[in-house]
């Protein structure tokens, strides 16, 4: 896969170095120079210009790379290049980082935005996902609302708690991923028993987190889902 980073920050540069480890080929695009520094990530290409100017995605090639990530510290730049990205060169996967959470609301599919990752959100996710039981947290929000990715840790009195995979009707609108038990990621075979304490990864539809609370943590008294804004 190609995929093409805008801002060869810290944060550039560590997406950059995993997705070569991982197998992939990066380009590394930054307008300032004092921040190229090719030899912190020698395998992947690197270009000095600004990536929110077409001549610059022209030169790049950007119509040739199968994900686009913005991930320069200033938002109005990572959604000037990714709305770019999407509508003019059409990159089918795009990815943007979002600083400030109060700018959150504008990373959208009108900015060409299929994935907006925001970091306080994502840390305040997971610092409720360990102390959580019983309740939804929702850690990703894909197309702004369509669906999420949330988490839900069994509690010990919860209905499915026994019961075999296939046997548990999942609401209209929602898909179990994955299992996590004792730290460690289970596909969710059929025929695989629920056990206290698993934590499961669902893609769901908001209309669809109410009753999904419901029938997997039972009568426990429950809260909102945390929308980490």
């Amino acid at each position: 896969m190609r995929v093409c980073i805008v801002g060869a920050g810290n944060v550039g540069r560590s997406i950059a170095r995993e997705l070569i480890t991982n197998g992939h080929d990066v380009l590394l695009i930054e307008r300032d120079p004092h921040a190229i520094k090719s030899e912190t990530v020698p395998d992947a290409e690197w270009l000095l210009a600004d990536a929110c100017e077409m001549d610059s995605l022209k030169e790049a090639e950007l119509q040739s790379f199968d994900v686009s990530i913005a991930a320069t510290g200033d938002d109005k730049a990572n959604l000037v290049y990714t709305l770019l990205a999407k509508t003019e060169f059409g990159v089918p996967r795009t990815v943007a980082r979002v600083n400030h959470p109060s700018n959150e609301w504008l990373f959208d599919e009108q900015w060409g935005v299929d994935v907006a990752v925001s970091t306080p959100r994502i840390m305040s996710a997971l610092v409720e996902e360990a102390v959580t039981v019983g309740e939804i947290v929702r850690l990703l929000t894909f197309k702004k609302g369509t669906s999420s990715l949330v988490e839900l840790t069994l509690p010990d009195e919860s209905p499915v708690v026994g019961r075999r995979v296939r046997d548990v009707e999942m609401p209209v609108g929602v898909v179990l991923v994955a299992i996590v038990r004792d730290g460690v990621p289970r596909a969710p075979e059929p025929d695989a028993a629920l056990e206290a304490r698993d934590e499961l990864l669902l893609v769901s539809s908001p209309d669809a987190e109410f009753g999904l609370r419901q029938m997997l943590a039972g009568n426990q008294p429950s809260r909102a889902p945390r929308q980490h804004d």
